[in-house]
């Protein structure tokens, strides 16, 4: 299988949204709560065994990484969110840091947003979700870990969320997905292609 994103490189970090490359051409961030699979996810995706780092301890994305796919082509991992054991100066530096990036980024085509199929639609996916929607900025979700469950129950899942955005006035589109057995890839480098213009 041909991954249209095996040259994707580690671009730089930014604490700030200031520090970030310049805005222009087109980014796709992900986002996602901190054991939802966020660097599993972009590595599998990109082909690359550790372009965004992983770790056994959810949290550690804590910086705006960008990472270069073309000249005018990025994708962004954003610092996750709810879960990680870190003090409440750093979480709401964490906080403002995504906010800014998130409000201010002219760049930005849309947004994947990540969610474990065991626990799909936190609070703060739906606060992600309602300020996407307020923006008017695309979001595709996917839900990882999609191996951790039999079948017929991931469908049951990917079902249910669909009807609960569908219910809550959530605009979104939605897929199983999984890093380990790399399900889902061609479904998600269709919606990149699609917002990055490919």
């Amino acid at each position: 299988m041909h991954n249209p994103y095996a040259q994707t490189r580690f671009l730089i970090s930014a604490a700030e949204p200031r520090q970030a490359p310049p805005d222009s051409g087109r980014e796709v961030a992900f986002a996602g709560r901190s054991n939802a699979g966020k660097s599993s996810a972009l590595n599998a995706i990109t082909g690359q065994k550790a372009l965004a780092r992983t770790s056994k301890t959810p949290g550690r994305t804590q910086l705006l990484n960008f990472f270069q796919i073309s000249d005018t082509a990025r994708l962004v991992d954003l610092p996750g969110y709810g879960y990680a054991r870190v003090g409440g100066d750093t979480r709401a530096r964490w906080q403002r840091s995504l906010a800014g990036y998130l409000e201010q980024r002219r760049s930005l085509a849309g947004l994947v947003l990540l969610m474990d199929i065991r626990h799909p639609l936190t609070d703060y996916d739906r606060q992600l979700l309602d300020w996407a929607r307020e923006a008017g900025l695309a979001v595709h979700i996917l839900l990882t870990k999609a191996d951790k469950l039999k079948r017929g129950a991931a469908k049951a899942a990917l079902l249910q969320v669909r009807r609960q955005l569908e219910t809550d006035g959530l605009p979104a589109t939605v897929q199983l997905f999984s890093a380990l057995k790399k399900e889902g890839l061609e479904e998600v480098w269709a919606v990149l292609d699609a917002w990055l213009e490919r």
